[in-house]
């Protein structure tokens, strides 16, 4: 189930988000609210089943999705030029 408060935008980009692999379940509580079993509830939702395997697959004991786990050399989450202009 999709929480009320998200519109179609935000939810394509914590899609985008979960599926990067250095930006953290931290980063997406932080500018979503979302923790990380709400995000993989929101995946299940909104992904196709086989997707949504793939997904899990990867980011199960992936150290990068996890900001405790993470090399402490890694700062930031995301890359100034991976956000897209919609017009």
């Amino acid at each position: 189930m999709v929480p009320l408060n998200l519109n179609p935008v935000q939810i394509s980009r914590i899609i985008e988000m979960a599926w990067e692999d250095k930006t953290t379940f931290e980063a997406i509580k932080v500018n979503f609210g979302l923790t990380e079993s709400e995000v993989i509830k929101l995946m299940r939702s909104e992904l196709k089943p086989g997707s949504f395997a793939l997904w899990r697959k990867r980011v199960t004991g992936r150290t990068s999705k996890h900001g405790g786990l993470r090399d402490y050399k890694v700062t930031k989450a995301f890359s100034p030029s991976q956000y897209k202009v919609t017009r």
